[in-house]
């Protein structure tokens, strides 16, 4: 539109519009440069090529796993990194009773946002195939709120990411049970 001559914007505004089209547009090739920076990075680090199996994990949230996190020989055990993300419910359990609250959200924000991100686009695509591979995600879509579904997910994929950073191994997906 700022192109067209016959529009009807003003000179001064257009010769500041196209200042800007101009930095919108290296800005776009700088992005997509970085993107193929952080996918050439990916494909190149063992660790993550196998984060990468994990579905909802691509090449950003693993290079940023791999660079962010600290080793899995700090954790105990999966839940442990999932609370350093701030990705588990607080408890509020006495008396043998537990009872879980919302998510404590004091840990490593950056990472836990993407993990949220990777979570939100399994559940979406979950969703729009209606019956997809994992029949937990099914039951948890069909009972519970959306954004708890997305927690939840976030919560599991931060176990699984931590049990193939301390084992080495590729993820593989739970098999249907008959």
């Amino acid at each position: 539109m700022v192109g067209d001559c016959e529009a009807a914007i003003p000179e001064a505004a257009q010769a500041c519009l196209n200042g800007l089209i101009e930095m919108l547009t290296r800005l776009n090739s700088q992005i997509r440069e970085l993107d193929a920076e952080i996918a050439r990075r990916a494909r190149d680090n063992e660790m993550a090529r196998r984060l990468m199996t994990v579905p909802g994990i691509g090449p950003l949230i693993a290079t940023a796993l791999v660079a962010l996190a600290p080793p899995p020989e700090s954790f105990r055990r999966g839940r442990d990194f999932a609370a350093w993300l701030g990705l588990v419910p607080r408890q509020h359990s006495t008396g043998g009773k537990q009872r879980l609250g919302s998510t404590a959200k004091m840990g490593e924000r950056s990472l836990r946002r993407l993990l949220i991100i990777g979570a939100n686009s399994v559940v979406m695509w979950q969703a729009r195939n209606r019956r997809g591979t994992d029949p937990w995600l099914d039951r948890l879509i069909e009972r519970k709120p959306p954004l708890l579904v997305r927690m939840a997910l976030a919560n599991k994929m931060a176990r699984i990411v931590w049990a193939l950073m301390s084992k080495g191994e590729v993820y593989r997906a739970p098999s249907a049970r008959a």
